[in-house]
């Protein structure tokens, strides 16, 4: 067997393959020895020629050699070509499994991705809404500090004839409707002398049944025309009568300072 020359590839195969590869070497050696191995009954009819032809059979160039080495380097390489497939599906196993870990690993980074986003956004809502109750309570609160204020800032007129003037001009002066303290003063005192029940029952509006009444003398149908709003609709208070009288004098006169005398 030392003339069998085993080809290059082979002495090139791995650890794992060359066990292979020996595996099957031995198995040719085995099967080439039992097929040179004569039956007993050639053994019986001629042992002398079996025991002549044993050496014959592992000399160089002979056809069984020459047939056992085509038969190995066969099996050598059937066996790389398997060795060779099994590494190839263990490669195949090995990238799917890489790949099926990757997606894994992207799929878990998508949903924590999702997660972070969707808190994040939650989040901001709450924000939102918790500055959005804040500001609506602290528009609340200015409110109520302002009407406080306000509250606390309205005057409080004395109930004379000094305080009824001032308070109606206050209202006037909102309204936009003329007037002076001098010229309220003066007409009050021609028509009532200041006596907020005053009333005229002699002349030709008492006759019509519809009498002045108040501070400055207003009928009924005058008062309930140039009534103006946030006053009593009552004809003898005395801040709504000199509002609607000196509403109804600068429609007409332009002023209340300008009436002088019955108007």
């Amino acid at each position: 067997m030392s003339a069998t020359r085993i080809p290059s590839r082979v002495r090139r195969l791995n650890k794992v393959q060359k066990i292979s590869v020996a595996g099957v070497s031995a198995l040719g050696v085995a099967a080439l020895t039992f097929s040179l191995v004569p039956s007993n009954a050639e053994a019986e009819i001629a042992p002398q020629a079996a025991a002549a032809a044993a050496p014959v059979a592992f000399t160089a160039g002979s056809a069984q050699a020459k047939t056992v080495q085509d038969s190995m380097i066969e099996q050598h390489s059937t066996a790389e070509k398997l060795v060779k497939a099994a590494d190839a599906a263990k490669a195949k196993a090995a990238a799917e499994t890489k790949a099926a870990a990757a997606k894994a690993e992207a799929a878990s980074e998508a949903k924590a991705k999702a997660a972070a986003d969707a808190k994040a956004k939650a989040k901001a809502a709450a924000d939102a809404k918790d500055k959005a109750a804040k500001a609506k309570a602290d528009a609340k609160k200015r409110g109520t500090e302002a009407a406080n204020r306000s509250t606390a800032r309205k005057p409080v007129y004395a109930n004379n004839l000094d305080g009824w003037i001032r308070e109606a001009m206050s209202i006037m002066k909102k309204e936009g409707i003329p007037g002076s303290y001098e010229g309220i003063h003066r007409n009050i005192i021609r028509e009532s002398s200041g006596n907020r029940w005053a009333i005229n029952n002699w002349d030709i509006n008492a006759r019509n049944g519809i009498p002045s009444k108040g501070l400055l003398q207003v009928i009924q149908p005058t008062f309930d025309r140039y009534h103006v709003a946030g006053t009593k609709k009552d004809l003898y208070d005395p801040v709504a009568n000199i509002v609607a009288a000196c509403n109804y004098a600068a429609d007409r006169y332009g002023s209340m300072d300008n009436v002088n005398s019955a108007y």
